[in-house]
């Protein structure tokens, strides 16, 4: 009895959170329905039997193909989402996936890059034209001894 009340109390405090918002536009009707649909949604998530579900290969579709997330030189296409990134690493970190995750959920070979040619190599330019990777220059007093 002490979860479910745990979880009328939690739906409420939401709801009430959610209607102090001031951007939320509402009637009166509504607030019965979302109320519900708070309190359904939190007995699902406490429910034993609700499970996180795990993503296989077999029922993860790809937005695209391989060969369209890797078209263009500018960008690559998530194949999460389908939408263009210069570097995947923090999408995909968003989706709670390492790049090795990524790759292995996708059945894609270990050389999949994570960021797209054209970016990494502007990074790589850049970083030249301020000295990055270079020792620093012997002065000419040391050179004499």
């Amino acid at each position: 009895m002490t979860e479910q009340t745990n979880i009328v109390e939690l739906a409420t405090e939401l709801t009430i959170a959610w209607l102090s918002n001031p951007s939320t536009r509402t009637s009166s009707e509504d607030v019965p329905a979302f109320l519900q649909s708070m309190h359904n949604a939190l007995a699902n998530l406490s429910s034993p039997d609700a499970s996180t579900p795990e993503a296989s290969n077999e029922d993860v579709i790809p937005a695209v193909s391989v060969r369209k997330s890797l078209a263009s030189r500018d960008h690559i296409i998530s194949m999460i989402d389908g939408k263009p990134y210069k570097t995947l690493r923090r999408h995909i970190a968003a989706q709670g996936l390492t790049p090795q995750e990524y790759r292995e959920r996708f059945g894609l070979k270990a050389d999949y890059p994570m960021v797209a040619p054209a970016y990494s190599e502007s990074r790589s330019a850049m970083a030249k034209t301020i000295g990055l990777g270079r020792k620093p220059k012997a002065k000419a007093g040391d050179a004499a001894e």
